[in-house]
Formats: structure tokens, C-alpha cells, sequence
């Protein structure tokens, strides 16, 4: 597969080393063009080094090739990583001042865009037009992560990690070695779907939280096939690590009662609500305004008193028995493990029963088990049904259409 690599002007540029490194070790033909100011972050020798392939930023290098046109021609993909905000206004507006905006616009391959920059810069109108206008336009834009940004700065505009860029580059392309994006029959067009993703954190204090392990990446495979299936789908994110999935509305959270508010609200008038994300059981009942100090407590005995947390979904249930609509449909999970008490599935079926979901996915947890891995097993309950049927070892993509497979007859 012959990959154009557009390299933006910003701190991350380092991380597309490792981007590169993946598409080479991997057989893939990589030409590197950064921008002039991207060099300023890593330089051409590195580039060259890493591609095997002399670089440059500017059309006249090797004019004679006409490497503005024929770069751009001959790609299968272009994927641009990171891409500044000034990289994605230029490209919006059909600039052609280097040698990577004209590679964009004779591109007629997938192209993708992997947006790197402060939070207030991505959030900015200006920014989120020019995101809207590309994907209009064909472009596959990725949602940036969250987390550590540039100094101090912590939130939306870090880059994914390569790992994860470079199973998005495959999946637009339906590689072997990555989920399938080969056309499918669209059974949920007109469906509006929520799906909650990622591990909620109650704050102890302003440093500190109560968590879990969960990364969300079975909640986001769950909402890119809907979406790919023809859904409208809201996506409500607690923590979650990987990117999210185009075409998909987002709303972030970060407790369970900020989850619950979220998910209530977006549930009126949707079909479906699968809830994949990992919410705290318990929460502290009071959260310190500054942060816990080892001094104030002497014995090394730090107390903490905790509440517990709503059960979303059996309040779920309960609004729509209220109703008396049979709507949403409501997929509930259940990450168990297996005690003095019960196994796995003996504690999945008690909290089927609880909750009052229509379906329910129960897959085991523990160290290395579930939480961040690309593949799982799991076991689908059915309401009204003692059949039990097991998904896996797969991964997660792969779960996430057999779910579907499941819900989508069951809708009428």
C-alpha cells in the first residue's frame, strides 16, 4: 500500500515517528511531506531515515517528477498526523502553498486527518467548520483524545496514540488486519441509538479520583457500527482512550451522575441504548476542596465514606415501563468475575434479573482480562430466552456486530 504521511507543525509531530515506523515494519511504501514548520519539530534527516525516502516540503525539489501532482495521485491513503488547526483551515479552504496542501487537493484516494492542538483551538467555531466542511467533503477526520496537552494543559486536542492511528489508516481501507468496512446492510437506518462508553472517576479531591480500568474501546466499537449501519448515534463518553469514531455525536462526561443526567436526556425518543460503560458503583460522600495531604492524617489512616451511585439502567427501565412505550430497547453489561459467592454467569443472571434489561453482555474481568485488550468473549442474555449466546474470543469490532446482529431483528 503506497501512504502519503502529512506531518503538521505541532508538538506531536514526534509521535508520527512511531506512526511511520508502523507503516513501514508493516510493508506499506511510505512517503513522508511535512510542512516547513513540522521540520522545525523533527527534522528532514529523521523523516528520510524512517521512509528510506529523500523529503521535502516545497513543489520545486525534483520538479521534473511533478511531485505536487504525482504524489497525491499515486497514494492509496494520506493520512495527515498531527494536523494543526492552521493545517486543517488551509486544507478546508483548497490552499495549495506547499507541497502537502497540494498532495490534498490531487488526492483522490481516502484521505485523513488526525487533529493535534491546544482544547480551546479545537473547540474554537472556526476550527469545528473547517472539521465539518472536510468531512463533507469526504475526509475522515478523527476525533482528537483527551488527556495531557502541551505544558500544564490537560484535555480534547491530544493526538491518538500510534497505535490507534494506525488501526483507523487500516480500517479505512478494509485491510486484513483491521475490522472490515466492506459494505453491509443498513438495518438501522432511521434508528436513533445511545451508547455509553469508558470508566466514570468520582473525585476525592481536586488530584485524586475513584476509577476503573475500563478504556471504552468496546463502547466505541458498538457506536461505529451502528453509525456504519445507518444510525444516528450519540455517543456518551466517560474516560475513555481511543478515538471516537466519525459521524458519531459525542457527549463527554466524567461522573456517573453527570453519565446518568447525560444518557436520560439523550435517551428520550431513541430506539436502542446499549450501556457499555463502566460506571463507579460508589462515590465519596464529600470531595475535598484541596487536595489530601499525608500530614493532616499522622497514623497514615485515611477514611473514606462513600454513597452509592444510581443504577442507570434499571432507571431506565423504569421510565420506560412508566411509559408504557416498549422504547428505548435497553442493552445492559455485565463485567463479572467469579467468587466464593457465584460464578460469573450465575452473578450475571442475578443482575439481569435486577436490572430488567432487554439483553445483557457479560464478559469476565480480572488482570489482563477485558479492560484495554482488542479482544474478548462475551455472552449475550436474552430477555424471556434461556439460550446463551457466545461471542469470542474475538475482537471487540467483531463483538460489536454480533451485538447488532442480535438487537437489529428485535426492533420490529
Amino acid at each position: 500500500m503506497r501512504v502519503v504521511l502529512g506531518v503538521g507543525g505541532g508538538i506531536a509531530a514526534y509521535k508520527a515517528c512511531s506512526l511511520l515506523r508502523l507503516f513501514t515494519e508493516n510493508g506499506h511504501d511510505v512517503t513522508v511531506v511535512p510542512t516547513a514548520s513540522a521540520l522545525q519539530f523533527v527534522g528532514a534527516p529523521t523523516w528520510s531515515a524512517l521512509s528510506g525516502k529523500p523529503v521535502s516540503t516545497d513543489v520545486w525539489t525534483s520538479v521534473h517528477e511533478v511531485p505536487h501532482v504525482r504524489i497525491g495521485q499515486s497514494a492509496d491513503l494520506v493520512v495527515v498526523a498531527p494536523a494543526t488547526a492552521d493545517l486543517l483551515a488551509r486544507a478546508a479552504h483548497g490552499l495549495a502553498d506547499d507541497l502537502l496542501t497540494n498532495t490534498l487537493l490531487t488526492a483522490r484516494c481516502p484521505v485523513a486527518f488526525a487533529p493535534a492542538m491546544h482544547t480551546e483551538m479545537w473547540e474554537h467555531p472556526a476550527t469545528q467548520a473547517n472539521v465539518a466542511t472536510l468531512r463533507s467533503r469526504g475526509a475522515h477526520v478523527i476525533e482528537p483524545a483527551v488527556g495531557r496537552l502541551t505544558g500544564k494543559d490537560t484535555g480534547a486536542g491530544r493526538l491518538p496514540e500510534p497505535e490507534e492511528l494506525y488501526a483507523a489508516c487500516l480500517a479505512l481501507l478494509g485491510g486484513a488486519e483491521a475490522p472490515s468496512t466492506a459494505p453491509r446492510e443498513l438495518d438501522l437506518v432511521g434508528r436513533r441509538v445511545v451508547v455509553t462508553a469508558g470508566g466514570t472517576r468520582e473525585p476525592l479531591d481536586p488530584v485524586r479520583f475513584l476509577g476503573n480500568r475500563s478504556s471504552g474501546k468496546q463502547g466505541v466499537a458498538i457506536a461505529r457500527a451502528a453509525a456504519e449501519r445507518g444510525a444516528k448515534v450519540t455517543l456518551v463518553a466517560a474516560n475513555i482512550s481511543v478515538p471516537v469514531p466519525e459521524g458519531v455525536d459525542i457527549e463527554r462526561v466524567e461522573t456517573t451522575l453527570e453519565l446518568q443526567q447525560a444518557v436520560e436526556a439523550a435517551a428520550d425518543g431513541a430506539d436502542v441504548v446499549v450501556m457499555a460503560a463502566a460506571p463507579a458503583d460508589f462515590r465519596p460522600v464529600t470531595v475535598s476542596d484541596s487536595k489530601i495531604k499525608k500530614s493532616t492524617h499522622p497514623e497514615g489512616a485515611l477514611q473514606v465514606e462513600l454513597v452509592e451511585n444510581p443504577d442507570i439502567v434499571r432507571g431506565l427501565v423504569a421510565a420506560r415501563d412508566a411509559r408504557g412505550t416498549g422504547s428505548p430497547f435497553i442493552v445492559s453489561f455485565a463485567a463479572e468475575t467469579g467468587d466464593a459467592h457465584g460464578t460469573v454467569m450465575e452473578h450475571a443472571r442475578a443482575k439481569f434479573g435486577r436490572k430488567g434489561s432487554d439483553l445483557q453482555v457479560v464478559n469476565e474481568v480480572g488482570p489482563d482480562l477485558t479492560f484495554g485488550k482488542d479482544e474478548t468473549t462475551v455472552h449475550l442474555l436474552r430477555r424471556g430466552s434461556d439460550e446463551v449466546t457466545t461471542v469470542g474470543p474475538a475482537s471487540k469490532d467483531v463483538v460489536a456486530d454480533a451485538l447488532w446482529d442480535t438487537v437489529s431483528p428485535l426492533l420490529g
